[in-house]
């Protein structure tokens, strides 16, 4: 077995057809071994139905496998112990991969030797963006990822892939391990207490940080996100961003000279200020515009409550 897409899903068995529908229409991999893994990360719905039923009538290789501990990067972890591929990537249920993305995967991983490889994810075209969403930046949170049009090598520190379309050399787990069950979503994310994101982040950094990372950006490995209701109002933008700050500050280990309540004491300065900041914009401006501002706001103040929260707890992140 040559290569293991995995799908990590939950609650979601409406979007499997679509998702697998799309891997089965691959071109260009004729002759390669590759299998789909899809990860039923304890689901109540009919997933399990859903998946024996697209196994039975897609003319590809696709598995099923469960697991109970709730948490994506759980349900990652599993994909990588159950996989048997020597490369693996991930999609999520809510992705729709081009014709060619495999192939171009396959093409960067044989080509530079990758640890790696990344590809570019587009939202869906027919969905429409509020006029607050005003440039890549802001819809980067809804996953969006382009680099252009040519092939480069990442730093895995300020460039990598994105979770919904990143693919890796099984010799990666070998050097650094599994991703870290502590970080990323839980459940459907639309609770404030589900809501984490950044755990690809995490584990990049890692890989970065073995000074020998070969992480490539495949321009045409290019998927698709259907972007869901909930996922383009501003709640939810606040909301990402608070809980990043949270989840960094929770679990940073150091050690401040001088803290109030738990908080490192510079941060309070730089509180005003952004409260200052994002008042000017909203009156010169406007909210729609200042919006980005907030978010901002909010991630620091999502800082500010995780240290403090840190000092008065057992590492274990409650929002509730």
């Amino acid at each position: 077995m040559e290569f293991t897409v995995i799908i990590c899903t939950y609650n979601r068995a409406g979007n499997l057809p679509r998702c697998l529908g799309a891997l089965a229409a691959q071109q260009g991999v004729e002759g390669r071994e590759w299998e789909a893994l899809v990860v039923d990360n304890n689901s109540s719905d009919n997933t399990p139905e859903i998946v024996a039923e697209l196994a039975k009538k897609l003319p590809i290789n696709v598995r099923y496998k469960r697991e109970a501990e709730q948490g994506l990067n759980f349900a990652r972890n599993t994909g990588i112990r159950e996989s048997s591929g020597t490369y693996f990537s991930y999609v999520d249920d809510d992705i729709e991969v081009s014709p060619d993305w495999l192939a171009s995967l396959f093409h960067s991983f044989i080509t530079n030797d990758a640890d790696a490889v990344g590809g570019r994810i587009h939202l869906d075209p027919s969905i429409k963006l509020p006029r607050w969403i005003r440039d890549k930046e802001t819809m980067g949170f809804l996953g969006f990822q382009d680099f252009g049009d040519e092939p480069f090598r990442m730093d895995g520190k300020n460039r990598y892939p994105y979770g919904g379309n990143m693919a890796f050399n099984r010799r990666v787990v070998q050097r650094i391990g599994y991703f870290n069950p502590k970080l990323g979503r839980k459940g459907e994310g639309k609770k404030r207490s589900e809501l984490f994101k950044g755990a690809e982040t995490d584990y990049f950094h890692r890989l970065a940080a073995t000074g020998e990372a070969r992480i490539f950006y495949a321009p045409n490995a290019i998927v698709y996100h259907q972007v869901q209701p909930f996922q383009l109002q501003k709640k939810y933008f606040r909301t990402i961003h608070s809980n990043a700050g949270f989840q960094r500050a929770f679990y940073d280990d150091r050690e401040f000279p001088h803290t109030i309540f738990g908080v490192p004491r510079f941060y309070y300065p730089h509180l005003v200020r952004g409260i200052a900041k994002y008042m000017l914009q909203v009156v010169a401006k406007g909210p729609d515009a200042a919006f980005r501002q907030q978010m901002t706001l909010g991630h620091l103040i999502g800082t500010m409550l995780g240290y403090y929260k840190s000092n008065s707890s057992t590492k274990r992140i409650s929002l509730d």
